[in-house]
């Protein structure tokens, strides 16, 4: 598929750019162009090289083969300080933050400056720059303090912040409210209108239909094709990038049945030691989906360590079967019944260990024999798990050396296969592809079905929609909506999200 025809300058090019990790080959032969005035975007599965190819083209990696041209000129990119000499800013996938750092301080590093920061002027700075590209955060709050959501905000704005021709975004709408993405997008046009490029990389085809005028995608490490955005649509972009047409699990007519799950009147400190649930009430049915909405830094990750037993609530009471189980510690919380997907799914293994060990981690004690691991029971537990959840990989590989896509169904396989009461997950398809994204939303959708009464928290809307039966919206520790998934208006939710009010 031939690349669309454009009169518009080209800002920066690669050319036939290779990058090998032994016999893996990361990129393969890739031709890019990012033209003034553009937003291009970039899709691929996990593994398909995008980022490789965006990290060579910020200095973080050195390709094997190939040219990077800016101007039309051939230039050596060995690392960001080139990059952003070149006018190339990124916003990476894994943030790049100093958390011991306030916002103003981290939006102030790597610039000219003199032996003393003028704090006075970075918050000015912030506050300038916050006003200037819609994006709420708070110049004096402490990097480490903010949620997952937040430190992406920062990122955001630390990049468009910057003095840059070429802006790569990698990921940048994930935990933004429809406002907010809209704001973003409108920020985009217009610096695109001023003669910026722009590569945006998402898994979210919506978005890239929405914003870009062209698109690329790889596939295992090569250009499947570019073309004009307005000459192609969603069916036809997954189709390029998985190699087949993409089925997105909706959420099924249910008929849901008894209470699965009561929380009453829940509090809860955060980290800081600050109000971070107040007063939470709501149930899920058996067979129910039940999406928790909103932006991040809301409560809503407390309210995942509070119901896996990581958090103690200070009030209120979390109910199975009519049990009271609050304040149960995370092992108890299992044998109720609570599976938990974290959010973090990184955090949620131990990346040395085999495949084979993660898979029973959080259950060892059903695997000895007297004192001793049974090694013979966790072969055959991990060669059932790796065939039913279809994970590419080996018993015995370390868990680190799975795609994102791969290690969500070890968590998958290691919760799913206990068929718990109910299911509470977090971020479930955050970072994946198209093809991975339409596994594990199709799994969520069998275990409602099954009967588990599924707890999703998602800031993701076009997931919460499509999955969910009932929405709940969070704001500052709060529940300030409930409302029906079917027919809900995006516009409504997004002020319950970003406001409180949908008035």
């Amino acid at each position: 598929m031939s690349e669309p025809d454009g009169a518009t300058s080209v800002l920066v090019e690669l050319r036939a750019v290779t990058k090998r990790y032994g016999s893996l080959i990361a990129n393969n032969g890739v031709d890019l162009s990012l033209r003034a005035g553009e937003v291009h975007g970039i899709l691929g599965e996990n593994g398909a090289g995008k980022t490789t190819l965006m990290r060579i083209l910020y200095g973080l990696t050195r390709p094997d083969q190939g040219q990077v041209l800016v101007d039309g000129e051939s230039v050596t990119i060995r690392s960001p300080r080139d990059a952003i000499g070149a006018g190339i800013g990124m916003v990476a996938q894994h943030f790049s933050l100093v958390t011991p750092m306030t916002v103003a301080e981290n939006l102030t590093l790597g610039r000219p400056q003199g032996l003393l920061i003028d704090l006075e002027a970075a918050r000015a700075k912030v506050d300038e720059a916050a006003d200037r590209f819609g994006i709420r955060v708070r110049a004096d709050a402490r990097v480490a303090d903010l949620s997952v959501g937040e430190q992406q905000r920062v990122e955001i704005l630390k990049a468009l912040a910057g003095d840059c021709r070429v802006l790569i975004l990698d990921e940048p709408t994930a935990v933004l409210v429809p406002q907010e993405v809209s704001g973003l997008f409108a920020t985009l046009r217009r610096l695109t209108a001023a003669g910026l490029a722009v590569a945006f990389i998402s898994h979210k085809l919506s978005e890239v239909l929405d914003v870009t005028q062209r698109v690329t995608v790889l596939r295992r490490g090569k250009v499947v094709g570019t073309v004009a955005t307005a000459d192609t649509d969603e069916r036809q972009l997954a189709t390029m990038m998985v190699g087949r047409p993409a089925a997105p699990a909706e959420s099924a007519a249910r008929s849901p049945g008894d209470t699965a799950l009561r929380v009453t009147a829940l509090d809860a400190l955060g980290r800081q030691g600050l109000a971070a649930l107040k007063g939470v009430s709501f149930s899920v049915a058996k067979g129910e989906i039940l999406g928790i909405a909103g932006v991040s830094g809301n409560g809503q990750s407390e309210l995942a360590e509070v119901l896996s037993g990581m958090r103690l609530p200070t009030a209120g009471s979390i109910e199975i079967d009519g049990r009271n189980i609050a304040g149960f510690n995370p092992r108890r919380m299992m044998a109720a019944g609570i599976g938990r997907i974290a959010e973090d799914r990184y955090a949620a293994v131990v990346p040395d260990l085999s495949v084979a060990y993660n898979l029973v981690l959080e259950h060892l004690d059903e695997f000895r024999r007297g004192a001793l691991l049974d090694e013979t029971r966790i072969r055959a537990n991990a060669d059932e798990m790796i065939s039913r959840f279809g994970i590419v990989s080996g018993p015995d590989d370390p868990v680190r050396k799975l795609s994102g896509g791969n290690l969500q169904k070890v968590l998958l396989a290691r919760v799913l296969s206990r068929n718990p009461k109910v299911l509470m997950v977090s971020q479930p398809t955050r970072g994946l592809d198209v093809g991975a994204t339409e596994y594990v939303r199709g799994e969520i959708v069998a275990q409602a079905q099954r009967g588990a009464g599924i707890v999703l928290i998602s800031e993701d809307l076009d997931e919460l929609l499509a999955l969910s039966d009932r929405l709940v919206v969070f704001y500052e520790g709060r529940v300030v909506g409930e409302l029906a998934a079917a027919g809900a208006d995006p516009e409504q939710l997004g002020l319950l999200m970003a406001r409180g009010s949908a008035a």
